[in-house]
């Protein structure tokens, strides 16, 4: 499968969120550039919020590194430009795949599938949704769960001090409030949890368009990058809900060289 995975992204046509065009993901990338190819779940999931979120706040970084980005996510355009507006990235980078046919042909895991009897194929992935919320059939979700409350030392400071988080039902709180959950610089007790419920309440307030068909709700996603010689140089792929990172602490590790002793993947292809 390695070998075909470039051949399988370079092929691929998907609507472009900027213009509804549909065309190759590596349109416009530069070919000096590494290339940097997320293939999300649903738009409206927590992996896909969370993911971008990481991205937007090192954009520049990734820029000045001449790292091209690219992002595949299970939506619809409506659902694209919902996404992009809500997280800031550039829709002229971002594709939708209304059914996950690319997720399928990478072969990228499809999350809990049982279906049960006179449900819909909807109402079935609501349920094996929440059984993966549980943990079930979902590696590492409940650990993650609770490094968003618990905090995380080994993790950068997710909220600056002067900005305002709107996460409902929570009043607006400031970034140095959690200063009080026990100091700065680093990922404070309530911090992930607090950004994760802002993501939840922006997709279940709009939730027809962040999720035009449930049926895709337990497909996870994949990370691959690409050299400027088109080789691939590192993969991961998603076992789970909030598993889109080998590295939650700093899921951007496997990019930048200063942050390598933080990864702990094992997944760099040696080409």
């Amino acid at each position: 499968m390695q070998q075909n995975i470039y051949e399988i992204l370079s092929q691929a046509q998907r609507q472009r969120v900027s213009d509804g065009v549909v065309t190759s993901i590596f349109d416009n990338c530069p070919s000096a550039f590494r290339k940097l190819i997320l293939v999300l779940p649903q738009l409206g999931d927590f992996d896909s919020l969370e993911y971008i979120w990481w991205i937007q706040r090192e954009i520049d970084r990734l820029k000045l590194e001449e790292i091209a980005v690219r992002a595949i996510g299970i939506g619809d355009h409506q659902s694209g430009e919902y996404f992009c507006k809500f997280t800031g990235f550039d829709p002229r980078w971002m594709f939708v795949d209304a059914t996950g046919e690319l997720h399928r042909q990478l072969n990228l895991y499809s999350g809990l599938t049982t279906k049960f009897p006179l449900l819909s194929s909807g109402q079935s992935a609501w349920i094996n949704l929440m059984l993966m919320c549980a943990g079930i059939g979902s590696q590492g979700t409940l650990k993650e769960v609770f490094r968003g409350y618990r905090g995380d030392r080994d993790a950068p400071q997710l909220i600056s001090n002067d900005e305002v988080i709107k996460a409902a039902p929570l009043p607006p709180l400031k970034g140095s409030f959690f200063k009080w959950a026990g100091g700065s610089g680093f990922q404070r007790p309530f911090e992930l949890a607090t950004l994760r419920l802002r993501n939840m309440a922006e997709v279940l307030g709009n939730w027809k368009a962040y999720v035009p068909d449930a049926s895709y709700m337990t497909q996870r996603g994949g990370t691959f990058l690409f050299n400027a010689q088109n080789e691939l140089i590192y993969e991961h792929r998603d076992r789970g809900i909030l598993g889109f990172a080998a590295n939650p602490s700093y899921p951007l590790s496997f990019l930048f060289a200063d942050q390598a002793t933080q990864s702990t993947n094992q997944q760099i292809i040696n080409s």
